[in-house]
């Protein structure tokens, strides 16, 4: 059967048809639509196979090693930010091993299209010391989720699978294989491997650093690696992942006039990439990402002139890739530029019309003159949008929940005033630690929970903190007098706007949940939340 689907539908189904029971993940584009198509399944549904939205993606990661644990076949999905959230257990679990096959999933977002940063994965599976998959197109991103549970299987070790934006969110033609069933329950014979006390780590971590050769090995033996030389020396091309689309574009049918070397499997094939090395004059690496190999083939050659890349400026160090970069790199189209027509005005984007965040921001920007405007600490979210005019209301953005501690590190310093606002689903993934460190202290800040009763950025996927947070806040520690629910609507804007003032002069943590749906919900779900809220409470 053959169905149009985007890189990440055909990722999800590849997993189902692997034999999966379970996948783990935390929104978070471009990432997002992996998990979401395994829970529209109706296949996945019949098969049971469990997608519920985890906390964050630590918890995510830790639940699938459960799953792995007990012999059956699971997968963890985040986006690349996400994966430093969960790198505790995924460096640790490198060391334990696993059980069933665990396929950790990883979509990058160079030119971050929606991400704080460009990192690259594949450092992070380099230093695990696990191996990498990366396809190259909605076919390989299918089939290699077969493949990737049998190696994982086969090694005893987790594999990454790295996705990138543009193969992601593009669709293509796939051509779906029969279903393998899933794994029966079968335990680990020996579960001392999971118990990382040092005596145990030590000796698994032996077994890891032995397996280098093993992973090597089956690099170079990988489909996913292919090696083609032509009796034109002039030029070879290495090309990993998706960037092989973008050197395909550009070969088309003369692709047998071409040294190529297609990397699709890490650690990368030191045989293969000698030969190809040794066979041509000039050596191309394209590579979405970092400069990983680019750098490695210096190390391992020694010759700069040699070797062109990102490095050499041949190709561009940040943003994606795309056809044209790769045709300047290859000099198909040397003095080829693209203009790009300006048919409207750039504008920022802005929050939807009618959101309670805008009406949060409205009363923080009212009391900006009396508190300075240096003083609002901002989190991961649609009100990061809070950053951007015309609210201009968030001088700070890292990384989730880190409005929270920031606040308090300020206010240790000695900034007065301090607020940190935090949206609901963001607040449980990572802020409830931070309020804890500043409950713990009293530190002088004033936290708002702006909670639309959704993870909105991503979709408005059900949040874990739906009608919780009250309680929430109170087991933390938080004093209930200081503890205000609101509902952030224009008419109630006088009354916020002095309950902020007034939490503001209290020399402790103060918390302000403004609870009001996200606008974008369908009439059935607000109704759904408000008959959920009102049984927690």
């Amino acid at each position: 059967m053959k169905k149009l689907v985007l890189g990440n539908e055909a990722l999800a189904q590849g997993a189902i048809d692997a034999g999966l029971s379970g996948v783990y993940a935390y929104p978070g584009t471009p990432s997002t639509e992996i998990t979401e198509y395994i829970q529209r399944s109706k296949t996945a549904k019949s098969l049971g196979i469990h997608s519920t939205w985890s906390v964050n993606e630590k918890t995510a990661m830790e639940a699938a090693l459960g799953m792995s644990y007990t012999g059956k076949r699971a997968m963890v999905v985040m986006k690349h930010v996400g994966l430093n959230v969960a790198s505790d257990v995924f460096m640790n679990m490198a060391v334990s091993g696993i059980n069933g096959g665990l396929a950790v999933v990883v979509a990058d977002d160079p030119s971050m299209h929606s991400s704080q940063n460009e990192q690259d994965s594949r450092f992070y599976g380099k230093f695990a010391m696990i191996p990498i998959l990366e396809p190259s197109n909605q076919q390989d991103a299918y089939n290699i989720m077969h493949y990737a549970f049998d190696l994982s299987e086969e090694l005893k070790l987790p594999v990454m699978v790295r996705l990138v934006t543009r193969l992601s969110h593009s669709r293509s033609g796939v051509t779906f294989k029969e279903r393998r069933t899933q794994n029966g329950m079968q335990l680990p014979v020996d579960t001392s491997r999971f118990a990382l006390i040092p005596s145990n780590a030590k000796k698994q971590f032996e077994k890891l650093v032995v397996k280098k050769k093993l992973l090597l090995e089956s690099s170079e033996n990988s489909s996913y690696n292919r090696l083609c030389l032509s009796d034109d020396k002039t030029l070879g091309i290495i090309a990993c992942g998706i960037a092989y689309n973008y050197v395909m574009e550009n070969i088309g049918e003369d692709m047998d006039f071409y040294s190529m070397l297609k990397i699709s499997q890490y650690p990368i094939p030191k045989e293969k990439v000698k030969e190809i090395y040794n066979h041509c004059d000039k050596i191309l690496v394209v590579e979405e990402g970092y400069p990983i190999i680019e750098e490695l083939l210096h190390n391992y050659f020694y010759d700069d002139d040699k070797i062109k890349g990102k490095l050499s400026g041949d190709l561009p160090l940040t943003g994606e890739l795309n056809p044209n970069t790769v045709a300047k790199a290859t000099g198909f189209f040397q003095n080829h530029t693209i203009q790009t027509p300006d048919i409207v005005t750039q504008r920022p984007p802005q929050l939807c019309e009618g959101c309670g965040h805008t009406d949060v921001f409205n009363v923080i920007n009212e009391l900006i003159p009396e508190i300075g405007n240096k003083n609002v600490f901002g989190d991961i979210g649609c009100y990061a949008l809070g950053a951007l005019p015309p609210l201009n209301s968030i001088n700070t953005l890292i990384d989730m929940g880190a409005s929270i501690t920031m606040a308090k590190g300020a206010a240790d310093a000695g900034l007065k005033n301090t607020i940190a606002i935090i949206g609901d689903s963001t607040f449980t993934h990572s802020g409830m630690t931070g309020l804890l460190d500043a409950v713990y202290e009293n530190s002088p800040i004033t936290v708002i929970i702006s909670d639309n009763s959704a993870v909105a950025m991503t979709g408005a996927q059900d949040s874990s903190a739906l009608g919780r947070l009250k309680n929430i806040c109170l087991g933390i520690g938080v004093d209930p007098e200081h503890l205000k629910m609101v509902i952030p609507l224009k008419k109630n804007h006088n009354e916020i706007v002095n309950i902020l003032r007034n939490e503001l002069n209290y020399n402790g943590v103060s918390v302000i949940i403004a609870q009001r749906a996200c606008v974008r919900l369908s009439h059935d779900k607000k109704e759904k939340i408000k008959q959920k809220i009102a049984s927690l409470n």
